[in-house]
């Protein structure tokens, strides 16, 4: 039988899960964007409380960009997408406005080519949103158009590393979808929707929530990590017709509640992040025919209780690992060992927010970015490449509701 299914699956009450964990509002049902509302939308210098104005003469030294995803339906969250610079050598980061007309980014991912940025709108009716990026990353940046995912809660999205596929997860349905992207970066209308109908929801859970959608490294599989059915799903993508075929599926523990993956640079192996038992995962995997294999759990190093793992990433050379514990309000540092078929905990570090959310490495892998959703503020650290070692670079940015922090 098919695990999955290609029909908008029924949200019930998934959305009560995430106002508990993350003391989330009641996101707005509302429709998505019409695509002639958010092409006027553009970047306003609003700038977010606490964050410092910027002028040309007071820019960061070395200044890049980062961007700040959100939940605007929330008291106390932002406006849109929050636009900063950074400093890749020193982490300081200056805030220069906020991009309107996106509701709820919560998730955000660029396009392989730099030159658009895709967000999750994640509401009930849900729906993604390309944004193209000022060339010379000062002019303003323009929302290009808004299309609908077909299901509820969008939280993740990714881009097919070829560039012409959006993939996206949505938590409320337990769904996947495909979007083309034009040459313009703009996104086409939906080509496919799955449904994760089957293994049985694992305990507690009310049905599937998928969680995350990435393509492994051969480029020949994408992966969706589903937190209410305890399964990671394999599909291959159809090139040219933008369709899902399921090729295997791996069923955690009962109750693990996996929600986030990424891969070893080598593509053997994969790590798992376990957000209900607060454990870890070493995966094998098999690029040939797209199967994972998880191995035991593994101890975060936060002790007993759940402390709701979050995100998990792998440096670009595969030596070290960090994964975010929203509830201890920690990093774990692994060693990863025989190739990528081990890891082996070093140690934690206060992340110095509440509730780290997502991690994100800057492109030159030196720091390591932690949004904070709870005390709505951004922590960078200095990435040691010899040891692993974290090093706060200063005081938290302030940023409300922080989720997601993209820099380029």
């Amino acid at each position: 039988m098919s695990s999955g299914t290609r029909a908008a699956g029924d949200a019930g009450s998934a959305w009560g899960r995430r106002r508990f964990i993350g003391t989330l509002a009641a996101l707005a049902a509302t429709g998505t964007t019409s695509t002639a509302a958010a092409c006027t939308a553009a970047a306003v210098p609003d700038r977010e409380p606490g964050a410092p104005a910027a002028s040309p003469r007071h820019r960061p030294r070395r200044a890049r960009q980062l961007f700040l995803g959100t939940y605007t339906s929330q008291a106390g969250g932002g406006k849109g997408i929050g636009l900063a610079t950074y400093d890749d050598a020193t982490g300081r980061i200056t805030g220069t406005g906020t991009l309107t007309g996106v509701p709820d980014p919560s998730y955000l991912v660029p396009h392989p080519s730099g030159r658009t940025l895709y967000a999750v709108d994640e509401q009930e009716k849900g729906a993604v949103t390309a944004v193209a990026l000022a060339a010379d990353g000062e002019g303003p940046h323009k929302v290009l158009n808004t299309r609908a995912t077909g299901g509820a809660g969008p939280c993740h999205l990714s881009v097919h590393p070829g560039g012409r596929w959006l993939l996206s997860a949505n938590y409320g349905s337990g769904s996947v979808s495909v979007h083309p992207v034009e040459p313009s970066g703009a996104l086409g209308e939906r080509t496919d929707l799955v449904t994760h109908s089957t293994p049985e929801p694992g305990p507690g859970q009310n049905g599937p929530h998928a969680h995350q959608i990435i393509t492994a490294p051969d480029g020949r599989h994408v992966l969706a990590v589903d937190l209410g059915n305890d399964t990671v799903y394999t599909y291959r993508l159809d090139l040219k017709a933008g369709r899902l075929s399921e090729v295997s599926h791996a069923r955690l523990r009962p109750g693990a509640g996996p929600r986030h993956l990424t891969f070893h640079p080598e593509g053997r192996f994969a790590y798992l992040a376990d957000e209900l038992d607060n454990t870890v995962v070493v995966c094998a995997y098999d690029p040939a025919t797209g199967r994972l294999t998880p191995g035991d759990p593994q101890p975060t190093g936060t002790g007993g209780g759940t402390s709701y793992p979050a995100q998990i990433l792998v440096t670009r050379e595969g030596r070290f690992a960090f994964l975010a514990n929203r509830g201890h309000n920690s990093i774990t540092r692994y060693a990863v060992e025989d190739g990528g078929a081990r890891l082996r905990l070093l140690d934690t570090v206060d992340v110095g927010g509440d509730f780290p959310r997502q991690l994100a490495f800057s492109p030159s892998g030196r720091l390591l970015f932690a949004a904070n959703q709870k005390s709505s503020s951004v922590s960078v650290f200095q990435v040691d490449g010899d040891t692993g070692e974290l090093r706060s670079a200063g005081e938290p940015f302030p940023s409300p509701i922080a989720v997601c922090a993209l820099p380029l």
